[in-house]
């Protein structure tokens, strides 16, 4: 029984697949202060002019440039592994697979986008990035890709994660990255944040607004900034993950796939491995394809379609996502990629298209299929991905029920040996499960509309 597919180098997608040209409906477009589509140019103060493009592109497939591909070649083709220590320890007929997305530089899935987005801003003439970062996977990524490309990259990390893993903080320094808390006191939002809030934890919608901040004040133009999930380009450069493990899958004599699954915070590790089979889907496969996400955070499984920004001074154009508010705080849960207020609008519409059904689980659940993976197939995952994992075994103890042979696979999104303090947290009984009540979902929601309702779309 081969326990791991590969594919050689030569194999590796030569295009991304852009859903935005399959997707059922019109996709609402991003709504600009006057309550009017914007325009690209509306974009170019953030944004460089070539990446802009990919985000309103409707083409079903855009070439990778070689200069990307070549870094990509670094890390990738990633492997497609048979979990089957797993399935026996389940005692489930169903065939469990997972593209291991941990085998990066970074230790994550974030760097297939990284080095696209800082390949097209130093083509474009940009010198310097800015982003924000949840758990830290983004923030190493980016500052990678800088280092790789001659590129200067600031990172605003939330600071709740910031105090839990210092370590990524030491990673990013590695690459050169400069890391600092948000909110921070480098940037107008975030002065004004700290002093109305001293002790707020953050959050990723803070740590946007003040790197969209400190890009657009750049006189000289030579910054701009880069978001890493969310956004239509992001999604679009994730999905060599899903076109590699359709190969891989076809390598192991796979004719059919049942269930797809990824954790889902902004939706770019998912979107990147759910969207080609979603393509396949939306041609007539019977597929289940599953967003989790944490049920302290649950946007998908909680909030209506509705229009919203993407940051907390409201400086990013409002999007189409399902939104729990843009000035909604976290709980702190360890799973800090997962704490984004809102959900990439392409998700968001494929979820309201009835291409995809979304799950909430809560971290202990998660916790616990964490630490039965690293039992039986041995790696030990981040907080994130655990919610993949979770949502995996009970949909293969479900095919255990019924004596079904399902085909399950799921994205492991990256490895949780930065995460280590979560573990010992968990292992001491120091977590607990945290849920939001559906008042506090409404006044989050109302509160980031000045008190108005929100329309829904």
């Amino acid at each position: 029984m081969q326990k791991k597919i590969f594919l050689n180098e030569d194999e590796i997608p030569r295009q991304w697949y852009n859903i935005a040209a399959d997707l059922p409906g019109t996709i609402n477009p991003p709504l600009g202060p006057d309550g009017k589509p914007i325009s690209p140019e509306m974009l170019a103060p953030v944004f460089p002019m070539n990446l802009i493009e990919q985000e309103v592109s409707t083409e079903r497939w855009i070439d990778i440039p070689d200069g990307i591909l070549d870094m990509l070649c670094r890390w990738r083709p990633s492997p497609l592994h048979r979990a089957i220590y797993l399935e026996k320890a389940l005692k489930t007929p169903a065939k469990i697979f997972y593209k291991d997305e941990s085998v990066s530089p970074a230790g994550s899935h974030k760097p297939n986008t990284a080095v696209a987005q800082a390949w097209y801003n130093k083509e474009f003439g940009i010198k310097r990035l800015t982003t924000e970062t949840g758990a830290g996977q983004w923030g190493s990524a980016l500052s990678y890709a800088c280092a790789l490309l001659g590129l200067e990259c600031k990172v605003f990390m939330v600071k709740v994660s910031f105090e839990q893993k210092p370590f990524r903080k030491v990673l990013m320094q590695t690459w050169g990255g400069n890391c600092v808390a948000s909110p921070s006191n480098e940037t107008i939002v975030g002065r004004e944040i700290l002093k109305q809030t001293p002790d707020t934890p953050g959050s990723l919608g803070i740590a946007i607004s003040e790197a969209i901040e400190q890009a657009v004040g750049d006189e000289s133009g030579q910054t701009r900034y880069a978001l890493g999930s969310v956004l239509n380009h992001v999604m679009l450069h994730q999905t060599i993950i899903g076109l590699e493990a359709k190969k891989q899958l076809a390598k192991a004599g796979i004719k059919k796939v049942d269930t797809v699954i990824g954790c889902a915070g902004g939706g770019s590790n998912f979107a990147g491995l759910a969207f080609p089979f979603t393509h396949d889907k939306i041609n007539g496969a019977d597929i289940e394809i599953i967003p989790v996400e944490p049920a302290s955070c649950p946007t998908l499984t909680a909030t209506p379609f509705s229009y919203d920004h993407g940051d907390v001074a409201q400086m990013t154009p409002m999007l189409p996502m399902h939104s729990l508010g843009h000035k909604y705080i976290p709980a702190p849960i360890h799973a800090g990629g997962l704490r984004y207020h809102g959900m990439a609008p392409l998700v968001s519409h494929a979820v309201e298209a009835g291409l995809m059904t979304p799950m909430a689980i809560q971290q202990l659940e998660c916790y616990e299929a964490a630490m039965t993976f690293a039992r039986t197939e041995g790696l030990l995952v981040a907080p994130e991905t655990s919610h993949a994992i979770a949502a995996t075994i009970r949909k293969a103890l479900e095919a255990k029920e019924t004596g079904e042979e399902k085909t399950i696979i799921f994205n492991l999104s990256g490895h949780g040996l930065m995460d280590l303090n979560g573990y010992a947290k968990y292992m001491a009984g120091d977590l607990h499960n945290i849920s939001m009540s559906e008042k506090e979902i409404e006044e989050s929601r109302k509160i980031s509309m000045g008190g108005n309702p929100v329309p829904k779309i």
